[in-house]
């Protein structure tokens, strides 16, 4: 290999690694979500907000960004009992947001269940369960299920997503076969 070919070869190694750290800094990160697409946090226009979560491939870092009219919502982040029968007499929320433009950042796996706590709004769909999935080739065991716990209850009716595929690999993957077939 003559000593252009050897340059070009490292500034595309060179670019390779570059890029490689950009996607790893991005995902590590994390996405943002915004609940329900573009209606947002709202009771008009009918937005199946389970269905909104499903679609969507939560990992721990990333942020959902609830949008509202504080005016006629809120958002309760609560256990699996109160999420289900959507009575906020039932117990404590475990938090309550009421700005409008409340951000949070899923720092845990499992299911994090939000309502909106105006009467008759979660009776009426404003409820979601965003599941934190945990990236891996292998099956965690499900947690056992008690009283005092109710937040991190794996439900026996929520959905189970699979893991999806880390993009980071296939580039570090891309990498090795670039470099193998460089001949370095």
């Amino acid at each position: 290999m003559s000593l252009v070919q050897r340059n070009n070869v490292a500034v595309l190694l060179i670019i390779t690694v570059m890029m490689m750290m950009k996607m790893a800094i991005i995902m590590a990160d994390g996405a943002v979500y915004k609940v329900g697409g573009f209606p947002g946090w709202t009771s008009i226009g009918n937005v199946d907000y389970n269905n909104w979560a499903a679609s969507n491939n939560f990992q721990v870092g990333d942020t959902i960004i609830f949008e509202y009219n504080a005016q006629y919502h809120n958002v309760m982040k609560v256990p699996y009992k109160m999420y289900k029968s959507c009575n906020v007499s039932e117990g404590t929320p475990l938090e309550t947001f009421n700005t409008g433009n409340d951000s949070i950042k899923l720092n845990r796996y499992g299911h994090n269940w939000f309502i909106c706590g105006f009467p008759g709004h979660c009776q009426n769909g404003l409820k979601v369960d965003v599941n934190v999935i945990r990236v891996s080739t292998t099956k965690p065991p499900t947690p056992s299920r008690t009283d005092d716990d109710d937040d991190d209850v794996q439900c026996p009716d929520c959905p189970n997503k699979a893991s999806p595929f880390i993009a980071s690999f296939g580039l570090i993957g891309l990498a090795i076969l670039f470099l193998a077939l460089a001949g370095f």
